[in-house]
């Protein structure tokens, strides 16, 4: 059966090779480990420490400040001119897509096929320096997510923490469905098929079942600009939304909404759901419900940063109008003050390049300190690692990247992360620390 794989897929089974090798190499040391630099981001505080000093203990940070102890079995990483960061999370994320066609990938790739370019996905993300991120739906794989986050857990692969949603939920026609497909065909729709409150229920207890962690649910789409404005049909109505929230509550998890605009994103909020994607246009109302009920928006800047700048004219045209639009609402969700979390939908672009979005986000009017502290304060407690992730503590696992330069000075840093820690294990360093 290999011989039917693409080539994408012939050379992420190549690359796999080497894969098992280096998930042995980056095996949590028996030993403690010293990190140094010459700085340090307390982002709770959103303070420099200069410099900079962690001590991992198995996979915890022992302790973190301008000095810290040096035990004398202790091997220390000294990082030179480099600002060490809490791992980054990335809070949308399609480890199942790769750039072209999503349609066509759903149809003419094979789950399995996917699967391994999720696999890879995971890697490059992992070596950018995210550590951490949410997987919002297969796009038509099922629950194969659910063995990617399982084997990476066990350290079979290397890879970032992984909150998965399985296959996602839409209405019949709904945004992910097969719409432009010959009928005669029946080609599959990119999500569950649930239309009314029975079937919400059952689709998020049959995707619990097969090892979701929380609820990924289409509720605008598709979209259209008309006279200057976003126009998106919502696909649930508030009290369906509720449904779907009370269920997910009722397994201790939360839900997730692709929702680009009104009335959509309104009853989002009116029904509390954990996070509002996209997020391109929200009315006063909802900005207000968003902020009673501590709901973030997750803006997606890098990816229709990249549909406005690839693809044919006609599309590009299209995609930027619908870009210029987001960043004038953007500006008026800063303004009234709603949080965010940061949000990539890497996929439809390329694994691995998403701290692009960090960047979009200061040049669209954030702070550098506000992005950083959107995306570890606000990401860790999105992804439910509260306590656990997202800031350089005493007691936190020890994901720990390292950047040039100073972030709070030139944002764009994060594009060049030089060293990963995942849980105590070094993924990625410099060449003289090898």
């Amino acid at each position: 059966m290999l011989r039917y794989l693409s080539a994408g897929a012939w050379a992420a089974l190549l690359a796999l090779g080497g894969v098992r090798a280096t998930v042995l190499a980056d095996e949590v040391p028996d030993h403690p480990i010293v990190v140094r630099a010459a700085r340090l981001l307390d982002v709770a505080r959103g303070e420099i420490l200069t410099p900079g000093e962690i001590l991992v203990e198995g996979e915890r940070i022992a302790a973190a400040g301008r000095a810290v102890a040096h035990p004398a079995n202790a091997q220390v990483i000294d990082l030179g001119d480099a600002t060490l960061l809490p791992g980054l999370i990335d809070a949308h994320v399609h480890l199942f897509l790769h750039p072209g066609s999503e349609s066509l990938q759903t149809v003419e790739e094979s789950v399995p096929e996917r699967t391994i370019l999720a696999i890879l996905a995971a890697r490059d993300d992992l070596m950018a320096g995210f550590t951490a991120e949410r997987d919002m739906g297969t796009e038509g794989a099922g629950s194969a997510d659910t063995a990617v986050r399982n084997a990476i857990n066990k350290g079979l692969i290397p890879g970032p923490r992984l909150r998965i949603s399985g296959n996602a939920i839409d209405i019949l026609g709904g945004h992910e469905d097969a719409n432009h497909f010959n009928p005669a065909q029946h080609a599959l729709s990119n999500a569950t098929y649930a239309n009314n409150v029975e079937e919400l229920v059952a689709a998020i207890r049959q995707q619990h079942k097969e090892g979701s962690d929380f609820v990924k649910i289409y509720e605008t789409g598709p979209d259209r600009m008309q006279d200057g404005s976003l126009h998106t049909p919502y696909q649930y109505t508030a009290a369906q939304l509720k449904a779907a929230v009370d269920e997910a509550a009722r397994l201790g998890t939360t839900v997730g909404v692709h929702a680009m605009g009104e009335p959509g994103t309104l009853f989002a909020a009116q029904a509390g759901v954990a996070s509002i994607d996209h997020a391109s246009q929200l009315s006063s109302e909802t900005m207000t419900l968003m902020k009673q009920k501590r709901i973030p928006a997750v803006p997606t800047f890098a990816v229709f940063e990249y549909f406005a700048t690839h693809g044919e004219a006609a599309s590009m045209q299209r995609e930027s109008a619908l870009l210029d639009y987001k960043v004038r609402e953007f500006k008026k969700q800063i303004a009234a003050g709603i949080s965010f979390a940061v949000g990539s939908d890497v996929g439809p672009f390329p694994h691995g390049t998403q701290a692009r979005e960090l960047e979009l986000l200061v040049k669209y009017g954030m702070t550098p300190l506000a992005v950083l502290q959107a995306d570890m304060l606000n990401g860790a407690k999105l992804l439910g690692w509260d306590g656990q992730i997202g800031e350089l503590k005493a007691g936190y696992y020890a994901d720990i990247v390292a950047v040039p330069g100073n972030p709070l000075e030139d944002i764009r840093s994060v594009e060049h992360v030089a060293f990963v820690m995942k849980g105590g294990a070094i993924v990625k360093s410099p060449p003289n620390d090898r």
